[in-house]
């Protein structure tokens, strides 16, 4: 165990494979969910953060000299424009993305652990993250649909003024905030399309709550943000 954290060529090889190894895994259940980032993404994500932290320790103990955790600091912040690649923020204010995102910064700060030869720490990390991308997602969604507040895409008839609608969810003992315009606003439009957050007194399900809005007087459209 001792020459598979030394700077020799087993080493290396050592930590390259297993950067390919935790890649991999973390890149398959991402790629079987059909998300932007997958299997070579996150393989070639933790393989290179891998690489710049070995290139970095070689030129600390060969030559003396530089910040032995500089380069890593770089990766951290260089990740961030990748992970701005796999965020898509739809026509509807709906932001998708943000895991596989969030995934691709955690997966790299495994890369840079291997680098370094700590691999109980890379291992307690992979672990921790494939159990969150994955077991915790059935969790996630439960929770979500079990919540009091509901943020929706709507499409009003233009011929419902705005406080009739307000009107009529209070009626359904609903509160609305958070309303805000999508777009130009355009009046020669048949309808007013706007993002609202719904807040009710109880919890509710999601679906039975998306079915109760589109009865709504006027409610031409709706979609959970």
């Amino acid at each position: 165990m001792i020459a598979a954290r030394e700077l020799t060529a087993a080493g290396i090889w050592i930590r390259i494979l297993a950067a390919v190894f935790f890649g991999g895994i973390l890149g398959i259940e991402r790629g079987m969910k059909n998300r932007p980032a997958g299997l070579r993404t996150y393989m070639l994500v933790c393989i290179g953060s891998c690489v710049v932290m070995l290139v970095n320790q070689y030129i600390y103990q060969v030559y003396h000299t530089g910040d032995p955790g500089r380069m890593g600091a770089q990766v951290i912040s260089g990740i961030g424009f990748l992970g701005a690649g796999t965020i898509i923020v739809t026509p509807h204010n709906q932001i998708r993305g943000l895991t596989t995102a969030a995934g691709l910064w955690a997966v790299a700060c495994v890369g840079l652990a291997l680098g370094l030869g700590l691999y109980e720490i890379a291992l307690a990390g992979g672990v921790a993250i494939f159990f969150a991308l994955s077991l915790l997602e059935k969790l996630d969604f439960s929770i979500r649909q079990n919540a009091r507040t509901l943020d929706a895409y709507i499409e009003l008839d233009r011929k419902i003024p705005i406080h009739q609608f307000i009107k009529n969810m209070r009626d359904l003992d609903l509160e609305i905030s958070n309303l805000q315009l999508v777009g130009e606003n355009d009046y020669a439009e048949e309808t007013i399309p706007f993002t609202v957050t719904v807040k009710s007194k109880k919890k509710f399900d999601h679906d039975v709550m998306m079915r109760t809005l589109r009865r709504v007087e006027g409610v031409r459209y709706i979609e959970e943000l």
